[in-house]
């Protein structure tokens, strides 16, 4: 069945849900109030990198399923079934979410709303959000109780997202259980082809749809700080991170996904969503219960000071005058986010002890220029290491993972090159005369 839907916000996670949505067959409008932005979505150019996304856009754009506009007037009168799915960045100065622009969706949307309707919240918000939502909703809008707002996060991996949108590995919804079920009916036939597909759909109250993208993101911090924190212990027994990290991952209960020592995570999820989960949690008088998740962030952070040093040590001691590339700057491959880049931190507390730093990254050079404009940047991974004392490899792109170490021994001024990801061949840098260091690893 076709529906008609308004998805507000046209960033990573909307523009993503309404591209996607059209796919399915559905007509979309997206609802955003940069004007800019709108454009070029209107134009079929996706305003950030996700492999294949732009492709779907342009067909559904072309198809007439799929378009834009910043009025909310008229996504209130075209469709009865709404998403949110606008940021939620942490707070300046504070661990807490900033749930500004979910709740101007909200106080915006709702006095416009004259017949039922349904709006599903996307966005990670903190538990108990979605409640208070739905009531302020009511309250605003018209048709009053038969407004209903339920929660539907999202799972979303960068670089997979139209995968993970079109064919996910579970849909979770939380519905007010003193209310109509009229949200599960409507996202069953939202969801009708995924359902088709076996697709695990998970139905719960409120608060629990909204934990469960947290405690999600909260336990993928854990695995990736603990494996972290194995590298820590590694480096000082002469142990070696990766087979540790194989070793135990072949056990069922832990497996292997998520063990990959390095420099830790960014991005603009796991690090403020860890936070906004600590904060909420004090709110509610539950804050013992995350004390760990405090841990899992400083082991996080520490990782990128321990990069930061063992570049110091491959130069003798100090940065000043020395020349270091960084290959890699997003947080992680296959995008260009460079929100919370560990690459970039890294590459910032490098140039702030003196040294000269050169970055490139295949996708991410116009966001890194805007964020840290003091820094060089390169066209090619072999232009940013000519004349470099060091070459940090910090995101774990394949454009890296396959460089031939003769390529760039020819244009470095000494071979030392330091595997911020593990991704690279210690045997092969190593026989063709480099010093490789990895993490937690010989």
């Amino acid at each position: 069945m076709t529906c008609k839907m308004a998805v507000f916000g046209t960033g990573y996670l909307g523009a993503t849900h309404a591209a996607c949505m059209a796919e399915l067959g559905h007509e979309v409008l997206g609802v955003d109030v940069d004007v800019d932005k709108l454009a070029r979505l209107e134009a079929g150019e996706v305003p950030f990198f996700e492999p294949g996304l732009d492709e779907v856009l342009k067909r559904n754009i072309d198809a007439g399923r799929l378009r834009f506009t910043t009025s909310y007037e008229e996504a209130a009168e075209f469709a009865d079934i709404h998403f949110i799915g606008v940021g939620t960045p942490q707070k300046k100065g504070e661990f807490a979410a900033d749930l500004s622009y979910v709740e101007a969706v909200v106080d915006s949307l709702a006095p416009l709303l004259t017949r039922p309707a349904v709006i599903f919240g996307k966005s990670t918000v903190p538990v108990g959000t979605a409640a208070r939502l739905g009531a302020r909703a009511r309250q605003l809008a018209p048709a009053g109780d038969e407004v209903e707002v339920a929660w539907n996060p999202e799972f979303l991996r960068e670089g997979f997202a139209v995968k993970d949108t079109l064919h996910p590995d579970r849909i979770v919804l939380g519905i007010d259980p003193v209310r109509s079920h009229r949200a599960e009916d409507v996202a069953r036939e939202v969801y009708a082809q995924q359902l088709q597909e076996d697709t695990p759909f998970l139905v719960t109250d409120l608060a629990t749809a909204e934990l469960v993208k947290t405690a999600a993101n909260a336990f993928l911090a854990t695995k990736i700080s603990f494996i972290n924190a194995m590298a820590e212990v590694c480096e000082a027994s002469s142990a070696d991170v990766t087979v540790l990290a194989d070793a135990i991952g072949h056990d069922a209960r832990i497996g292997r996904r998520f063990l990959n020592a390095g420099i830790g995570f960014g991005g603009g999820c796991l690090p403020k969503d860890i936070r906004a989960f600590m904060a909420r949690a004090g709110e509610l008088g539950a804050d013992q219960a995350l004390t760990f998740l405090r841990e899992v962030d400083n082991i996080n952070m520490r990782r990128r000071t321990r990069m930061v040093e063992l570049a110091k040590d491959a130069v003798g001691g100090s940065l000043l005058g020395t020349r270091i590339a960084v290959l890699g700057a997003a947080f992680k491959p296959d995008s260009d986010d460079v929100r919370d880049s560990p690459a970039l931190n890294v590459a910032g507390q490098i140039q702030l002890q003196g040294a000269a730093v050169t970055v490139y990254d295949p996708q991410a050079m116009k966001n890194s220029m805007a964020l840290f404009p003091t820094l060089s940047y390169a066209s090619s991974a072999v232009e940013a290491c000519r004349g470099a004392d060091v070459v940090l490899v910090l995101t774990e792109w394949n454009e890296f993972r396959q460089i031939v170490p003769q390529a760039l021994g020819n244009v470095v001024r000494n071979k030392h090159v330091i595997d911020g990801r593990n991704c690279l061949d210690p045997a092969a840098w190593r026989t063709a005369g480099w010093t490789y260091r990895g993490m937690g690893r010989l």
